[in-house]
């Protein structure tokens, strides 16, 4: 979701003092798993290296992924979390790629599938070398690019305030990037806000050979500015996802609401929420989006450990299970795991 310079803080656990977001204040909700058996590939989470923004790493991934849900495999996106310490700037991204797939070579059983990694898409003749240098440093594992949308309009309200320049997504040079992308079999994933989901449609539009991925639904804020026209937001959101759903080059990942920024205020509860507390909330931003992109092109997302600031892993995937209870069983099939599959290419 970020980048290591945005969080700010991090997940602490102060010796089972039940703070918001330490281990002990997320088992303060302690759940049955639904539907143990239903295999799921979780194609968002991000990781950091000991001492990175956030205390994140395989231990923490494999803990979370083995509380209970049939997680097969993952896919990592970047957040910031490492760079090459010399070379050329616009190749120092690739030592986040060189990262992970090491890390993902470590894993008690085959888990981290796939590698959605940082360049900057405006590089022009470079932007091959910087692909080329991803794909070699990840092993098999690298499948994409996210060079995020997100540009906060009042970043001071926002615990992770995009920073991206305005017009990046009309920029020439960017979308020649996005494009060559899709020329080479790679796919775009971008985090933006709600109010940016009209200039996603228009990007979308301008590149139908490459497939890209919105993250998080778009984003809806509901904090600062945002607090107190949740509802006015929801109804231009409802629009503006029918219409990106019109484009058949876009996928969805269906999750992420749990950040702070969202506005739903678990971050700072005496206790995280109940899988029912999150179906409340999230049920009608979800179901729209399944509703408007099919279960063919949505996927269930994790989007830990920034979501893990609200609730669990088992928790999360619980509300998930329950707002998908009503699709038949290749729908859930495709949503769960089947989308990020054939999207990502992970066999």
């Amino acid at each position: 979701m970020t980048t290591s310079d945005e969080l700010g803080g991090g997940v602490r656990d102060d010796g089972g003092m039940t703070e918001p977001g330490t281990l002990a204040w997320l088992e303060l909700v302690d759940e049955e798993v639904v539907e143990p058996d239903l295999p799921i590939v979780d194609p968002h989470h991000h990781l950091w290296p000991e001492g990175g923004a956030l205390p994140y790493g395989l231990a923490e991934l494999e803990a979370d992924v083995g509380s209970g849900h049939r997680v097969d495999a993952t896919v990592f996106v970047e957040c910031g979390a490492s760079r090459l310490d010399d070379g050329p700037e616009h190749l120092r991204p690739v030592g986040e790629t060189a990262f992970v797939a090491s890390r993902a070579a470590m894993t008690s059983r085959p888990l981290i599938a796939g590698i959605v990694a940082r360049a900057d898409l405006r590089l022009g003749a470079q932007l091959d070398e910087v692909l080329d240098a991803h794909t070699e440093a990840g092993a098999g594992l690298f499948r994409g690019i996210r060079h995020a949308l997100a540009r906060a309009e009042h970043p001071e309200a926002l615990r992770i305030p995009g920073r991206n320049p305005v017009g990046l997504s009309t920029d020439p040079a960017f979308r020649a990037g996005v494009a060559r992308l899709g020329e080479r079999g790679l796919t775009y994933d971008s985090w933006l806000y709600h109010y940016q989901l009209p200039e996603f449609a228009e990007l979308a539009r301008a590149v139908p050979g490459t497939t890209l991925v919105l993250d998080h639904v778009g984003t809806p804020l509901g904090v600062g500015p945002y607090a107190e026209r949740r509802a006015e937001i929801f109804e231009q959101w409802r629009l503006d996802i029918a219409d990106v759903a019109r484009c058949d080059n876009v996928v969805v990942k269906v999750g992420g609401l749990a950040m702070p920024d969202n506005g739903f205020g678990w971050h700072a509860a005496e206790r995280p929420p109940t899988s029912d507390e999150v179906v409340a909330a999230h049920a009608p931003y979800y179901r729209h989006v399944i509703e408007c992109f099919g279960p063919e092109r949505c996927m269930f997302e994790s989007n830990f450990p920034i979501d893990r600031w609200s609730l669990s892993y088992r928790v999360l995937w619980n509300a998930l299970k329950k707002i998908a209870a009503e699709h038949s069983a290749d729908e859930k099939a495709a949503m769960f795991a089947g989308t990020a599959r054939r999207v990502y290419r992970l066999g």
